[in-house]
């Protein structure tokens, strides 16, 4: 074994960390009898030689030893060498992801393909393990074979003709994947293989056999996948997760997890699975069940109240992992968790005999449902010396309900320090009190004005000036400061200075020159950030109006589209506003909820828009969702996107 491996000029060749000089080392720590010693190569494998998935030439001169090693029966642990290959050959480039010669990654491109193309090579070495006595290593190779193998048809004959004689549940559900996996990537073996995997379905077959069919099915051929799984599948988990099942309720919820996320948009077959596993399933898979509810409901749009239910039920349960689970998916719902109020109300009710701690994610969830269950318990937790995060920024979905938290905000904001943790602290006090248009705050405010740090401060002021121009008239001692800071250099500060001058003065000829200057300003953020504030101003800014309709052609699409709300706002007319509006609905789907509030606005007007605003209706996917992340309010601003688009359409007759 390793013939020629020294004669590799390792120390020429190099990994992340520097030279490879100690690939070599590696390399037969991998083949050691010792396991701790296997599974320390094997991390320097994956640390070093193929570190975060990365190829260096030292990884493509590791393949053929690497080869020998996962066909060399004497040696322990090759499932994990098989995966290991799978990885470094299973990188594909498409022609979109192809750097060209010139480009900084073309090297590390070619690498990837130069992977690929080595393990391919030797991919043969795969089809006799199938029946392999080590069943990690018959565990790995399906997988392998469907990702590496250059001869897929003969793949899927192998894979097919190895299940009826592999005992293994663990390896035979692998057998099913990669044949999944084969449909997915050869469109011309699709027909052949979904054909396999609906045959998988009959009764006779283990329940865990039948889920793994119906997960693929889902994957490659949804279309093939029978009538009424929603009903079939919670029997076949329960089935599946007895004695002999599929690794006992954690294999399952692999199962569970690739049938539900395959389903795409059948957003009512997916809810009737995930009610059913959150009715009998254990705490740990009703956990689970419970993170698939909120990757559900952040992507797509539909009736989710029977699942909101089932979740909220969870908030009972002994298991705190669970409770936990249960009640920041709520959080983050906001009015779409209202079916849990009951349940979170109870959550947080800590007078009773026995009550445990309040639980804090269910008392911001619920005060952003706007209960008022939620305001004794909030002025509590707004009390205490570190109230919990997101306290105060609940305030204002609570609306008028509210008040009577005014006093023990207006405490806090005048305890605070004026020091560079200011922003973090006031900032959530300050939007709350302007919620609630608590002018009697005023002091406190003014204090925060005025003691805001040179540095990093700007971002306070503008939490100040919001809360200012929220309290209106009531707020006129502050005018000299207004006026004051209508001066600043900061377009943010400036504008938001004017903005809340007009609230409390009402005196347009003061603030129109400086929101005039900003908006023929060079840069498109002082520019938007006076458009706004004209647009806040309405009427009386018309001796804006040629200045915000030239911004109509402006080159950055989202000072076009602030440009014409301002613009109709101030004007009242939609002529020259509303086919930018649509055209900037069209190009930057983030800014849809602005677009939507105008278009509401505008009532009959705005007819123009009703089929954009149908088109959106329609859609089952969120407008805003990210692969691979997500943010706080993504479901709440894609649901006020909703609202707004009936609204709209109802206005319009």
């Amino acid at each position: 074994m390793f013939t020629g491996i020294d004669e590799v000029d390792w120390a020429s060749l190099g990994h992340a960390y520097g030279p490879a000089d100690d690939v070599p080392g590696l390399l037969r720590g991998l083949a050691s009898p010792d396991p701790v010693e296997r599974e320390a190569a094997l991390d320097g494998m994956y640390a070093a030689v193929h570190h975060q998935g990365d190829v260096y030439d030292s990884t493509l001169a590791c393949i053929p030893f690497l080869l020998e090693l996962v066909a060399s029966p004497e040696v322990q642990d090759r499932g994990a060498v098989v995966e290991l290959l799978t990885s470094i050959g299973g990188i594909e480039l498409d022609g979109d992801d192809e750097p060209g010669p010139d480009e900084e990654e073309f090297e590390e491109a070619a690498n990837y393909a130069m992977a690929a193309s080595a393990v391919a090579a030797g991919a043969d070495v795969f089809t006799g393990l199938l029946s392999d006595d080590d069943p990690g290593v018959r565990l790995a190779v399906p997988c392998a074979l469907a990702v590496l193998h250059g001869e897929p048809a003969r793949v899927l004959a192998l894979l097919r003709g190895r299940l009826a004689a592999e005992q293994d549940a663990e390896v035979r559900l692998a057998l099913v994947e990669a044949v999944g996996r084969i449909a997915l990537r050869h469109a011309a073996l699709r027909a052949e293989a979904a054909q396999w995997l609906s045959g998988l379905l009959a009764p006779d077959h283990p329940a865990g056999l039948r889920l793994a069919a119906l997960a693929q099915l889902a994957r490659c051929a949804p279309d093939a996948l029978p009538k009424g799984i929603a009903a079939t599948v919670p029997a076949l988990l329960r089935e599946a997760d007895g004695p002999g099942g599929p690794g006992h309720g954690r294999g399952t919820d692999d199962l569970l997890r690739t049938l539900h996320s395959a389903l795409g948009d059948r957003v009512d077959e997916r809810v009737a699975l995930l009610v059913a596993r959150l009715s009998d399933g254990d705490p740990a898979q009703r956990t689970d069940a419970v993170w698939m509810c909120h990757g559900l409901i952040r992507t797509w749009r539909g009736p989710y109240e029977e699942l909101v239910r089932s979740v909220g039920a969870q908030l009972g349960d002994p298991e705190p992992r669970l409770r936990a689970a249960a009640a920041s998916l709520l959080e983050s719902l906001f009015g779409l968790a209202r079916p849990a109020a009951d349940a979170l109300a109870a959550r947080i009710d800590t007078s009773g005999a026995g009550a445990g701690p309040r639980d804090d994610r269910a008392l911001i969830a619920l005060a952003r449902l706007g209960d008022p269950r939620a305001v004794p318990a909030l002025a509590v937790a707004l009390a205490e010396p570190e109230p919990p995060r997101g306290a105060a920024f609940a305030v204002p979905y609570l609306g008028q309900s509210a008040a009577p938290l005014a006093p023990v905000l207006r405490r806090r904001l005048g305890e605070v320090g004026l020091d560079d943790q200011l922003f973090d602290r006031a900032g959530p006090l300050l939007r709350a009190l302007g919620a609630l248009r608590a002018a009697e705050a005023l002091p406190e405010v003014l204090r925060v004005l005025r003691g805001a740090p040179q540095r990093g401060g700007e971002w306070v002021t503008e939490s100040a000036l919001r809360a200012l121009a929220a309290f209106g008239p009531a707020a006129l001692p502050a005018a000299p400061e207004l006026c004051a800071l209508l001066r600043s250099p900061s377009s943010s500060v400036a504008t938001a200075a004017a903005r809340a001058l007009w609230s409390v003065a009402g005196d347009a000829d003061a603030v129109l020159p400086v929101l005039r200057r900003f908006l023929a300003a060079d840069g498109p953020d002082e520019r938007r950030s006076a458009a706004t504030a004209l647009g806040f101003l309405g009427a009386p800014a018309k001796p804006a109006v040629p200045a915000l309709r030239g911004l109509l052609a402006a080159r950055e699409r989202w000072l076009r589209m602030d440009a014409a709300i301002a613009l109709w706002r101030v004007t009242g007319e939609t002529g020259d506003a509303l086919p930018v509006l649509l055209t900037a609905w069209e190009e930057n789907r983030y800014g849809r909820v602005e677009v939507a509030e105008c278009l509401a606005r505008m009532g009959p007007a705005a007819s123009p828009a009703a089929p954009l605003l149908r088109a959106e209706l329609s859609r089952p996917r969120r407008h805003n969702v990210l692969d691979g992340g997500s943010g706080t309010h993504d479901i709440e601003r894609d649901e006020r996107l909703l609202t707004l688009c009936r609204q709209a359409l109802a206005d319009q007759g």
